[in-house]
């Protein structure tokens, strides 16, 4: 990697970002996957991953880059969907949250393989819970995938529930429900 030393950089995501960001979580679902779901598991892990786009249209969606690549994606939202992507109508909810008595989401987040375990997860996690936390939000929620569960407990997150979703008549992914208490001291 020619841009092992650059610096990370994060800025929020725009519509013109929307072809590079469909490649980036194709990748990221395929390779970050494997060790932790069978090859029939990340195939139907398409099915509930995914872009949101309404998550960019919002504001709400960070690139972190590094040395001008983009090493990775993820946001948060002010709505009520916990996960999914545009094509995942069945657990989609575009109603707003309300920060004085529900959780921020944590959504889509994702690194380019080749950028793993260079902080990019975590800065995504920082950006998403300071802009949540600045608009007043105490608490924020995400749905893991058993691949971003150890970066998610590292920064503090702790598990809901344990659940299972996919599309009928194939595989079904494992996912975990997770939480996390924020305020000023994100900012």
């Amino acid at each position: 990697m020619e841009h092992a030393l650059a610096a990370l950089t994060g800025r929020l995501a725009t519509e013109d970002d929307l072809p590079a960001l469909r490649e980036l979580m194709g990748l990221s679902i395929d390779q970050l996957q494997q060790g932790f779901l069978s090859p029939a598991e990340i195939e139907a892990s398409r099915s509930i991953m995914g872009l949101d786009t309404q998550l960019v249209l919002d504001r709400t969606y960070f690139i972190v880059e590094i040395g001008g690549d983009m090493a990775g994606c993820g946001g948060w939202s002010r709505r009520a969907t916990l996960y999914g992507g545009d094509h995942s109508g069945d657990v989609r909810n575009a109603a707003l949250l309300d920060p004085t008595r529900d959780a921020a989401r944590v959504r889509a987040m994702y690194t380019h393989p080749a950028y793993t375990r260079r902080g990019v997860g975590r800065l995504l996690l920082h950006l998403s819970e300071a802009a949540a936390a600045a608009e007043g939000f105490g608490r924020v929620e995400l749905m893991a995938t058993m691949a971003g569960e150890p970066l998610y407990r590292a920064c503090g997150y702790q598990e809901i529930e344990r659940t299972m979703a996919g599309p009928a008549g194939r595989a079904i992914v494992p996912l975990i429900r997770m939480g996390k208490t924020i305020g000023p001291s994100v900012v």
